[in-house]
C-alpha cells in the first residue's frame, strides 16, 4: 500500500485489499473467511472501503455480493491492473479459483513453508493483452529455504469447473510442463530445450463434471503425465444460495 492510504489503513485492511486486487473481486463469504470474519463484519468493511473510495460492491448473481477495487483502490495497492468489476461470464470459475486459493494458504505446511501464490491477474498483467500464452489460474511458488520435499518448484493452479475436450485439456497441460521462461518473458525464452521447466506439476481441481475429462487428458499425455495432480475442488468453489 502508499501514500496516505498506507498510513490511514489496518493491516486487515491491507490484506484485503491486496488479496481482492489480485483475484478480480470475491464475494464477501470468502472475504469473512480471508481474514477470520463474521458475514456482518466483512459486510461493514466492504462498507468502509467504498466510503473510502477504494472498492465497490454489488450483488453480481447468485449469492453474497461481490466487492472489487476501484482505480483509487488498486493505486493504493500499488498495481496497474484497470479497474473493472469481474466479468459475470466469469463469476462462477473466479469464485472456484478463490476458494482453491483460500484452501491452500490455509494448509500448514504452506504457511511454515513460506509458499506463495502469484494470481492469474498479476501473470496476465505481465505478459500483455495479445499475447496468446495460456495462463495459469495461479502458481505457488516454493521457497528454496521450505521444510518441504518440494522446496524451489513452482506449481501451476488450475481450477477446472466445466469440463473441455480432451485434446484441448492436453494441449493446455502441455504447454504448462514445456513451458521454461517466466510469463512476460521474450517469446524465444519460452520453451527452450534443454532448459528446466518453469513448473515443476501442474495441479488440477476439477468438479465431478470435469474430473472424467481431465482424467483422461493426463492419461492421453504418457510419462508427461506423471507431473500432472489431480484434487477435487474445494466445496466452498460452489456460490452459496
Amino acid at each position: 500500500m502508499r501514500g496516505t492510504a498506507e498510513q490511514a489503513l489496518a493491516s486487515r485492511d491491507v490484506a484485503g485489499l491486496t488479496f481482492t486486487a489480485e483475484m478480480y473481486g470475491l464475494q464477501l463469504d470468502q472475504l469473512a473467511a480471508l481474514l477470520g470474519l463474521t458475514w456482518p463484519q466483512a459486510r461493514a468493511l466492504a462498507t468502509r472501503w467504498r466510503s473510502r473510495g477504494l472498492a465497490e460492491s454489488a450483488r453480481l448473481g447468485p449469492g453474497p455480493a461481490w466487492v472489487w477495487l476501484t482505480r483509487s483502490g488498486l493505486v493504493a495497492c500499488g498495481v496497474r491492473y484497470t479497474s473493472s468489476s469481474p466479468a459475470l461470464a466469469r463469476l462462477e470459475h473466479i469464485r472456484a479459483v478463490t476458494a482453491v486459493r483460500l484452501a491452500l494458504e490455509a494448509l500448514r505446511a504452506y504457511r511454515e513453508a513460506g509458499a506463495h501464490w502469484r494470481s492469474e491477474r498479476h501473470l496476465r498483467a505481465r505478459v500483455g493483452a495479445h499475447a496468446r500464452d495460456h495462463i495459469p489460474d495461479g502458481e505457488v511458488h516454493w521457497p528454496d529455504s521450505a521444510p518441504v520435499a518440494w522446496a524451489g518448484e513452482c506449481w501451476a493452479i488450475e481450477a477446472e469447473r466445466t469440463a473441455k475436450t480432451v485434446a484441448r485439456t492436453a494441449a493446455i497441460m502441455r504447454e504448462l510442463l514445456s513451458r521454461t521462461g517466466d510469463y512476460g518473458c521474450p517469446a524465444a525464452e519460452t520453451h527452450v530445450p534443454g532448459v528446466p521447466a518453469r513448473h515443476a506439476r501442474a495441479v488440477y481441481l476439477c468438479s465431478s463434471a470435469a474430473l472424467g475429462t481431465v482424467t483422461r487428458a493426463r492419461d492421453a499425455l504418457g510419462n508427461l503425465g506423471a507431473r500432472i495432480e489431480i484434487r477435487d475442488l474445494p466445496a466452498s468453489a460452489e456460490i452459496a444460495p
